[in-house]
């Protein structure tokens, strides 16, 4: 069986549970993982290894895929260091309500936001004019829209499903107006795929009025943040998602990606057997997904959901189980389904 390379990104608080986690499922799936482990947690990152980031990146250009635990900002953010010095221009961000966790909301979420991860506002910390003003740059640019674009309907291609991209183009005619052009361009090639367009902020209010009707949401960079944390308040929680950061070739096709989870290192529960790993499972499910094993991804889902939806999880959402307890159980559910 051929080894699949992954770089490992270690991190911070809860990562040493996350990361047993993540081993022992792994250890159940039908294939042969090699991880190859860097840290990253504070402590590494201080200690003066000039180097080390050089490392991650060459090994990330290697195996092409990449799994990251949560690490602590203090200074620069290891996110940021890496989604720059990869090129990482899209965020697939899945939001799906999880029967079993509690929601004000009634209804159910599912959603696959693509987020441009480069420009908008978010590149430019803008600067003061004078006392009384202040300015910031908007950057939108063709290329990142093209592969966010382009992965999107492929996405939707394969899970038949429609997109629909979303911005302010009506105001911000020359950056959103460039970004709806492309992305028309693009759709094009995918005349099977139902496309819409809507403004951002009659977005928000229509996916809480009918969150059926949207499935790809194509958006820009602060639009898809926005987008990412209102859908997690729908469901209940931010902390059970995941997501996957994507680099392209020269042809569009997916280069490396990286996939991690929301939440934080939580440090007031770190070595006591209490965090939830269900978010970094989820994002080694995408994972296997992008390696064309979503029989497995699909199954891993599976069995973590109906773990929530009977109440057999951890403390956070409700249960009783401790992480490894939670991890047990989810591998006993897998078991005889590949």
């Amino acid at each position: 069986m051929n080894k699949i390379n992954i770089t490992e990104l270690l991190g911070d608080g809860i990562g040493p549970e996350l990361r047993e986690s993540v081993y022992a499922v792994a250890e159940a799936l039908p294939l042969n993982f090699n991880f190859i482990p860097f840290d990253l947690s504070l402590e590494n990152r201080e200690s003066g290894d000039r180097d080390l980031f050089d490392k991650v990146i060459a090994s990330m250009h290697s195996t092409k895929l990449a799994l990251k635990y949560p690490t602590v900002t203090k200074t620069a953010s290891p996110n940021a260091i890496i989604r720059r010095r990869c090129n990482f221009s899209v965020i697939l961000r899945p939001v799906i309500s999880i029967k079993g966790i509690k929601s004000h909301f009634t209804e159910e979420v599912f959603l696959y936001i693509v987020r441009i991860a480069t420009g908008g506002t978010y590149d430019d910390p803008g600067r003061p004019i004078g006392k009384d003003a202040a300015i910031s740059i908007r950057i939108v640019e063709r290329d990142p829209c093209r592969q966010a674009a382009r992965y999107a309907f492929e996405f939707a291609r394969k899970k038949k499903l429609s997109v629909t991209s979303s911005s302010k183009h009506t105001i911000q005619r020359a950056t959103d107006g460039l970004f709806e052009s492309v992305v028309s361009e693009v759709h094009e090639q995918y005349p099977d795929i139902e496309h819409h367009v809507e403004l951002f902020d009659a977005l928000l209010a229509k996916i809480i009025l009918k969150p059926g009707k949207y499935q790809v949401v194509l958006v820009l960079n602060e639009y898809g943040d926005f987008l990412s944390d209102m859908a997690s308040g729908l469901i209940g929680s931010i902390g059970t998602g995941a997501s996957g950061n994507f680099s392209f070739r020269d042809d569009d096709s997916v280069d490396i990606a990286m996939f991690d989870p929301s939440g934080g290192t939580a440090p007031d529960i770190a070595g006591q057997n209490k965090c939830n790993p269900t978010a970094i499972l989820l994002a080694l499910g995408m994972l296997l997904d992008h390696i064309d094993r979503y029989d497995l991804g699909h199954e891993l889902r599976m069995a973590m959901l109906s773990c929530v939806a009977e109440g057999v999880c951890t403390a956070d959402i409700g249960g009783r189980l401790g992480t490894r307890e939670f991890t047990r159980e989810v591998i006993e559910r897998m078991k005889g389904k590949f």
